[in-house]
């Protein structure tokens, strides 16, 4: 070991965010590791580093005792005061041990072992530092790709995209500047792991976070959002102000701040709509650009189902291409949805109802009264006929 080494572990620190404490303990559990096996010795030796010129020596504990009974970890009282008249029986004295050449495979040994060192404190490293960016977008390279993964480099660590994060209208070739969501920061049997998105749900939310200051500082909130990557996002919005349009502050002018985040996503449909306490009210807006005549809901409330009623040349509209519109608004909604065009609908207006039921007793009191008194008249009259007789 010489200052080489020192420069070394500078260089490390450096490049890896590897401290010199860690990689120093490493080598030393390496060269313990090597030395108990390679040389077939006890289990109290230490190893000591020396930080200004860069060496180890690996050392013996031994206990001062009166009689020795196993020479590897045990010194007698005699011998102890030999070295220093100071020692009693039960300290501990250290002794240098270390081999002259470690051979080849206590070498390679100690290499094994603080590779494996190195390799935990750096999966450490990367984990600490990117763990802040968990579901945030930030901006990669493309590297290279394979049959499951693209591999992109977001800093000073290659992520990786799986296929199911990968939107199916775009291609990935290296070099390409893609923005990516973190959705995991963890570790493997290989090492740090980092896995990003560009299907994910949040990646519209981040866009529109970046695109639309409203969105960022809360004003507008978006409560929602149902996507199915590269090809359509219906994403619901309430204002936090009554004096602010929320979806007029996402769209912006003339479409601007949409149609920003709609290139970002290669062109991807965006539906922004706004969010209503009333689920009925949600629901219609949700299955926009469809018209809605009405909204009834099932009697059991834990289903949360809906059936939505719609004029017969909007059902094609409402229910979308493979069931896209309604499947979607579902999802943004949490409701199960039922789209049933109005001709195969009957509907029942109860106040009408209820008036017409009103109406309908009245009347029968009212011919109840007008048969009793016509009864009593003919009785009267049959009782006058007969006095005048």
């Amino acid at each position: 070991m010489s200052k080489e080494m020192l420069e070394a572990f500078a260089t490390l620190e450096k490049t890896k965010g590897i401290k010199q404490d860690v990689i120093v303990d490493a080598i030393k559990a390496a060269l313990v590791a090597a030395y108990k096996k390679n040389y077939n010795q006890a289990q109290n030796v230490e190893v000591d580093f020396d930080e200004r010129r860069g060496n180890f020596k690996v050392m013996a504990v031994k206990t001062v005792v009166d009689e020795v009974q196993d020479d590897r970890l045990e010194v007698s009282l005699k011998d102890a005061l030999a070295i220093n008249r100071a020692y009693e029986v039960g300290d501990e004295i250290r002794f240098e041990v270390t081999p002259k050449n470690f051979g080849r495979i206590a070498a390679q040994t100690a290499k094994q072992v603080i590779m494996q060192r190195l390799r935990e404190a750096e999966r450490s490293h990367i984990i600490d530092e990117y763990s802040q960016y968990e579901d945030e977008l930030v901006t990669g390279t493309v590297e290279r790709r394979d049959n499951r993964f693209v591999y992109v480099n977001i800093g000073n660590v290659e992520a990786v995209m799986p296929q199911r994060d990968q939107m199916p209208n775009e291609v990935y070739n290296p070099q390409d500047q893609i923005r990516v969501l973190v959705t995991h920061v963890g570790s493997d049997s290989k090492g740090a792991q980092i896995v990003v998105s560009r299907t994910a749900p949040d990646v519209v939310k981040r866009l529109f976070e970046q695109e639309v200051p409203e969105i960022y500082d809360g004003t507008v909130e978006i409560v929602s959002i149902a996507r199915e990557a590269g090809d359509r996002t219906k994403m619901a919005v309430k204002s936090n102000d009554p004096n602010i349009d929320p979806v007029g502050t996402c769209v912006g002018q003339k479409g601007a701040r949409v149609q920003n985040v709609v290139n970002e996503l290669g062109g991807e449909n965006i539906d922004v709509v706004k969010y209503e306490e009333d689920p009925s009210d949600f629901i219609a807006n949700a299955l926009n650009p469809a018209e809605v005549i009405a909204v009834q809901f099932g009697d059991n409330e834990e289903e949360k189902s809906a059936l939505v009623i719609v004029p017969d040349y909007q059902l094609s509209l409402a229910i979308g291409k493979k069931g896209q519109n309604v499947r979607l608004a579902a999802r943004l909604t949490g409701y199960k949805i039922d789209i049933r065009p109005e001709s195969e609908v009957e509907f029942v207006d109860e106040e009408s109802d209820t008036a017409a039921k009103s109406a309908d007793t009245e009347s029968d009191e009212d011919s109840s009264v007008d048969t009793d008194e016509a009864a009593t008249r003919v009785e009267e009259s049959s009782s006058e006929d007969n006095t005048e007789e």
